[in-house]
């Protein structure tokens, strides 16, 4: 058997390790080879893959076990990784540069202790959304807009490796029987895998990053997601007791939006968040954390948001977070807004205000009771004093763009007033960039007396109309 540092000769200059199954024709040829190429030369793109692949697999069989040794933890576990990789390229006697040797290094790194091609992305604070298109298509959002990069994956093999590595850490799997998967990274990250048959083209995978310290209020207010005035308003909201739906479409931030105003929720109180993916934040010290379980092999075991919003009613909580209202939780959530739980909070998917109420009433009508519209909307009227919503503009930057005040029923509508609206009559700069900002409509919401009733007033002012500068 040939050593080690033969195999990874040979991997790099594309001989068999044994010479004598060589002969002397093709050494005379390698050798040639190695004279017009030069001992400093970076290998060609085939052999550096192999070359890789062989410290890998030499790496593989020094560590064993121990890569799956629970008892370790991962300051351990890297220790190790690194120490045996350092071991494994010192035996390696071919010439590398340092540019090289420190490339295998990491990317082997990088596929053992993390997700391999996708971990720098993944470093990368600027990078909001990463989205793999098959093992060899990797797209990133970068300030709101989507970039295509070099990176890639070895094979379809390599992918699912990978998302298996992350679906697996939350006790979640993804396969043939059960081929889409909603999970999280150690971050709080969310990740949403699909794998073939469904996807035709290879898996895809897309993970929304979270940063390691959540955005706060005064980091929305620096992207122009929200002004200064209407953020210490929707503080007085949540530090009132209003119940407020957050709405949005798909990646307008309506996480972020939560997140920051579950965080003026006063740390007295006992708050009880409910997500598909734990992704909320929080750093008052009485948080209970909830997160959905999707069913086993057998089909059995599951236990939906519904499940949790219900059992939630029984913990006694002071206010109750759902992280998304998708489906018919959003009966239950409504039945709790409206049986003592003021200063709920939950997100919506919609395009505005209005067709917020308007999805609300849908998704209470999949839980199948039948119920008349009328008192849906009467339910919803009583329940939701708060819309806030959130798009993501052209330009790439996302903004509240309307906080309205749910009024009550007037016949068969609910009548919808709008605090602050985002203006964009200015219209756009140069470079395309949005020059709108949010601005008070000069209406006074009636829910103020409500507020009050908790001991928190807003001073007036803070509705006075605005004129663009």
């Amino acid at each position: 058997m040939s050593s080690l540092s033969e195999r990874l000769a040979a991997a790099n200059s594309g001989r068999p390790a044994n010479e004598s199954d060589v002969s002397s024709d093709e050494s005379i040829t390698g050798a040639a080879k190695h004279r017009i190429n030069g001992p400093s030369a970076k290998p060609a793109k085939g052999r550096f893959d192999d070359l890789k692949a062989n410290v890998h697999n030499e790496l593989l069989v020094q560590l064993g076990p121990q890569l799956y040794d629970a008892n370790l933890t991962h300051a351990e576990l890297e220790s190790k990784v690194r120490a045996a990789l350092t071991d494994v390229m010192a035996a390696n006697d071919q010439p590398l540069t340092a540019v090289d040797r420190h490339r295998i290094t990491q990317e082997i790194s990088d596929d053992i202790l993390g997700f391999g091609p996708l971990e720098p992305y993944l470093r990368d604070d600027d990078v909001a959304e990463v989205m793999v298109n098959g093992p060899f298509d990797i797209y990133l959002e970068r300030r709101g807009k989507l970039v295509r990069v070099d990176g890639k994956f070895n094979d379809e093999a390599h992918l699912r490796r990978t998302i298996d590595k992350i679906v697996s850490r939350i006790g979640r799997r993804v396969d043939e029987a059960s081929p889409m998967v909603d999970a999280r990274l150690p971050d709080g990250s969310r990740v949403n895998a699909v794998v073939p048959p469904l996807a035709i083209d290879g898996s895809s995978l897309t993970i929304r990053k979270f940063s390691a310290d959540p955005l706060t209020v005064r980091n929305l207010i620096e992207f122009g997601t929200i002004s200064p005035r209407t953020a210490d308003f929707l503080e007085a909201c949540v530090r009132g007791r209003l119940n407020i739906v957050v709405s949005g479409g798909t990646g307008a931030g309506k996480t972020t939006t939560l997140n920051v105003l579950s965080s003026f929720i006063p740390s007295d109180e006992r708050i009880v968040t409910i997500e598909d993916a734990a992704e909320l934040q929080l750093k008052q010290d009485h948080v209970v954390r909830l997160e959905s379980r999707p069913s086993n092999i057998e089909g059995k075991g599951a236990v939906t948001i519904r499940d949790l919003v219900r059992n939630s009613l029984r913990m006694r909580p002071d206010r109750i977070v759902v992280g998304e209202v998708r489906d018919a939780s959003a009966l239950d959530m409504l039945q709790a807004m409206n049986t003592g739980h003021d200063g709920s909070i939950c997100t919506v998917h919609s395009n505005g205000p209005r067709d917020t109420l308007a999805r609300l009433e849908t998704l209470v009508l999949m839980a199948g009771m039948d119920l008349p519209i009328r008192a849906i909307r009467e339910q919803v009227a009583a329940a939701v004093d708060l819309i806030v919503h959130q798009a993501r503009l052209k330009d790439g930057t996302r903004h509240i763009t309307h906080i309205t005040e749910v009024e009550r029923m007037e016949g068969d509508v609910i009548t919808l007033q709008d605090v602050f609206v985002f203006d964009n009559s200015a219209g756009f700069d140069a470079e395309g960039n949005s020059l709108g900002s949010l601005k008070a409509t000069g209406l006074r919401p009636k829910f103020l007396d409500k507020m009050a009733h908790n001991n928190v007033t807003v001073d007036p002012r803070v509705f006075a109309p605005e004129q663009l500068r």
